[in-house]
């Protein structure tokens, strides 16, 4: 099994697990010309090892591959999957912009075997809007979380002490964590603006990851008068351990598909103040979390006070979260891709045979 992905040949974990990785020069932004220079090696790599499957992601290089490989589904029997992390028409999205990124989907998806979605509003849309036939697409909650590795019983009270002794946070300080690319449909201001108005003057805001607009938001959280108590942690590889270390998992984004930090917090029984939204609605109706309106700066701080102060409740939304998270987890997906796969080489033979 093969990959191809931005910057993969530098990471050690992808190199290890597959038998070949190829750089790609692609990037999210829609009119960068580098996507369309990919065309041409994605074809010839295609051609060259001869791949009978490819699954694709991502909006951007899910279209250049799905259009560089078209000759090849009709020429070779090539088997093309797209995995759609949250479509980008919703709900929430303005008219024209919903209006083009659907077009481009319905143009994609001729040159898709199987269209794969994984939360219930983009299921229904995709067959409303029959992008492809109902017996090419599938349903798959999510693309799997590790319960081994996100987990209470993974996380030691060293892990805990050392990440607080770390982060000088003393250990009757509640922790939110928001654990999320510096993106603008993340709305890391948001979450600053809420915790601002928050009561506790021992709560820290943690704030994980990395992008564009990380410097912004730490100007934001100094004009606030919060600057001190909001952490800018940048890339971590410690996930499980600050999911433990929070009182609660904070994503207020204005667009996901299953996100899966929820999903991580989920299975680790850390509940979630989140968005109420395509994707984090479907894995927090149950009463994993609290749900707020996009935007809703007051709802949002509302959230993160009940959290804080009523620890009791915050504990029964992660029980009930812990034990809905057996559905999302990583062997039950491996499990439905390849059952996929093997449905489409069956396909594929049957139709060499005609």
């Amino acid at each position: 099994m093969d990959a191809m992905a931005n910057g993969i040949e530098e990471d050690q974990l992808c190199r290890s697990g597959f038998d070949c990785v190829w750089d790609a020069c692609w990037t999210r932004n829609p009119v960068d010309p580098r996507n369309l220079k990919m065309v041409r090696r994605v074809r010839d790599l295609a051609t060259e090892h001869g791949y009978d499957i490819v699954h694709v992601h991502t909006p951007v290089a899910s279209f250049v591959t799905r259009y560089a490989l078209d000759r090849l589904r009709h020429e070779r029997n090539v088997k093309v999957v797209y995995t759609a992390h949250g479509f980008h028409f919703h709900p929430a999205g303005g008219a024209i912009r919903n209006k083009v990124f659907e077009t481009l989907e319905r143009k994609a998806s001729r040159w898709t075997d199987s269209l794969v979605v994984m939360n219930r509003e983009d299921f229904k849309a995709a067959g409303e809007k029959a992008f492809v036939p109902l017996g090419r697409l599938r349903f798959m909650p999510g693309i799997g979380v590790d319960r081994s590795r996100y987990s209470t019983l993974s996380v030691s009270r060293k892990d805990l002490d050392h990440v607080r002794a770390e982060l000088a946070i003393s250990q009757d300080a509640p922790v939110l964590l928001m654990l999320a690319e510096f993106v603008k449909r993340k709305r890391h201001s948001d979450a600053i603006q809420a915790f601002s108005r928050v009561g506790h003057p021992r709560a820290q805001l943690i704030l994980a990851g990395t992008g564009p607009l990380m410097e912004s938001m730490k100007r934001l959280a100094s004009q606030l008068g919060v600057g001190d108590r909001v952490r800018f942690l940048g890339f971590r590889n410690d996930v499980p351990v600050l999911m433990k270390a929070s009182r609660a998992l904070i994503l207020p984004s204005s667009q996901e598909g299953l996100p899966r930090s929820v999903l991580e917090a989920l299975s680790m029984g850390v509940p979630v103040i989140g968005s109420r939204i395509r994707g984090t609605t479907e894995l927090l109706e149950r009463n994993a979390g609290l749900l707020v309106d996009v935007g809703d700066i007051d709802k949002l701080a509302q959230a993160m006070e009940l959290v804080i102060h009523d620890a009791g409740a915050a504990a029964v939304m992660g029980q009930t979260g812990r034990e809905q998270s057996e559905m999302y987890d990583l062997t039950h997906l491996l499990r439905m891709h390849e059952d996929l796969y093997k449905e489409l080489l069956e396909i594929q033979s049957s139709q060499s045979l005609t």
